[in-house]
């Protein structure tokens, strides 16, 4: 459209021109670059600047100034250089310009005064909407270019968001029916091989399973309950000494020996550490009652201290797999090397989100020590 504008206004400006086919020659060949001036803005510009050399040379040959209106597009040039390619590019061709306007003083005697002052004003006129153009073009990019960051930390968040809320999901759901489940199958067992050498075992087997089976699936409830919403910390459930001694007791009664000590104020901790040792204690009673082998004994250890919480299981246990305290298949299991593994992986879990430390290992003197420290303050941890 605009090398079209162009040549309308050459054609109206025909007049009586002595070298009319020269002039409609020009006419129409030089608005020909503006065409292409976005695609290859180098070479349009380049012809233009030829053009316009070659009419001020064929001006002075016919010894008559063609005076092509289109001519301007040189200016058009610049704009397109400075806008689209780069300062760098808009001098060299704006020194190339000056030669033209030189040459064409020389050859053809114009007004000098007049021609400087003209193509100052022009050419300043088209470097300065080039460089206004420029800087929105700049400011665009830059906005959309925040715009993609932001769009793209915003998905990562909500899928970081979902793999840390599925994560909480299946640690909380983990530390339930694992432990629940474990007891369920020990006493199961227990049960079925007593069931006619000793039936008061076996009942007394049987109670324990109903026992474990109804605090699980009310644990499960108010689990899943405060899941379906928002819930801030002081939302999760307050186990306390009541609930590490209902743990105690409840493995006792599946006949793992267990000592509990506790020390210090330990029922108004924040709620989620108060969840963590809950849980910390459970899920390691329930590795000892599964993999500590015949006769196991363990020993529970809480103690508050002024920053943090210390929490401590061991026990004496060598593994069903080995009667000694070696590296054994007992240890790949506690270890979660090798069947479900998520009992100590979630205890990980858990204690990095309150920004502790967990120590999980064999002991020299045989068995295996769980060890724990919860801070009480978050941001202390942090």
């Amino acid at each position: 459209m605009l090398a079209g504008a162009l040549v309308l206004v050459d054609l109206a400006t025909v007049g009586h021109k002595r070298y009319l086919a020269v002039y409609l020659v020009f006419a129409v060949i030089v608005p020909v670059p503006v065409v292409f001036r976005r695609r290859y803005p180098r070479t349009s510009a380049g012809a233009l600047l030829v053009l316009a050399i070659v009419t001020t040379l064929v001006s002075w040959l016919i010894g008559e100034d063609l005076q092509v209106p289109a001519l301007v597009a040189v200016g058009i040039a610049l704009y397109t250089l400075v806008a689209y390619v780069g300062r760098r590019d808009g001098l060299l061709y704006l020194g190339g310009l000056v030669v033209d306007a030189v040459l064409a003083d020389l050859l053809l005697r114009e007004s000098v005064l007049t021609t400087v002052a003209f193509l100052t004003l022009f050419y300043a006129l088209c470097w300065t909407l080039a460089e206004f153009l420029g800087a929105r073009h700049a400011y665009d990019t830059e906005v959309a270019a925040r715009l993609a960051v932001a769009d793209y930390d915003r998905e990562r968040g909500a899928h970081e968001a979902v793999s840390a809320e599925r994560t909480r999901i299946a640690r909380e759901l983990h530390d339930i029916v694992a432990h629940a489940v474990s007891v369920i199958v020990v006493q199961a067992d227990g049960a079925k091989y007593a069931l006619r050498t000793d039936p008061d075992v076996a009942e007394q087997a049987l109670g324990t399973i109903a026992a474990t089976g109804r605090d699980a699936l009310r644990e499960l409830r108010r689990t899943v309950a405060l899941l379906r919403t928002e819930h801030a910390p002081e939302q999760l459930p307050q186990h306390g000494t009541a609930g590490l001694a209902k743990v105690v007791q409840m493995m006792r009664n599946a006949g793992l020996a267990v000592e509990l000590e506790l020390t210090g104020e330990l029922d108004d901790v924040p709620a989620e550490v108060s969840l963590g040792v809950h849980r910390i204690v459970q899920e390691s009673l329930t590795n000892t009652f599964r993999h500590a082998g015949p006769a196991p004994k363990a020993w529970v250890r809480v103690h508050r201290r002024d920053a943090d919480v210390l929490v401590e299981v061991t026990d004496l246990g060598h593994g069903a797999g080995s009667p000694t305290a070696g590296d054994g298949p007992d240890l790949a299991v506690r270890n979660g090397i090798s069947g479900s593994g998520l009992g100590l992986v979630g205890m990980r879990e858990r204690v990095a989100v309150l920004g502790g430390a967990l120590e999980a290992g064999r002991r020299p003197e045989g068995g295996w020590r769980v060890r724990a420290t919860l801070p009480l303050a978050r941001d202390a941890a942090e």
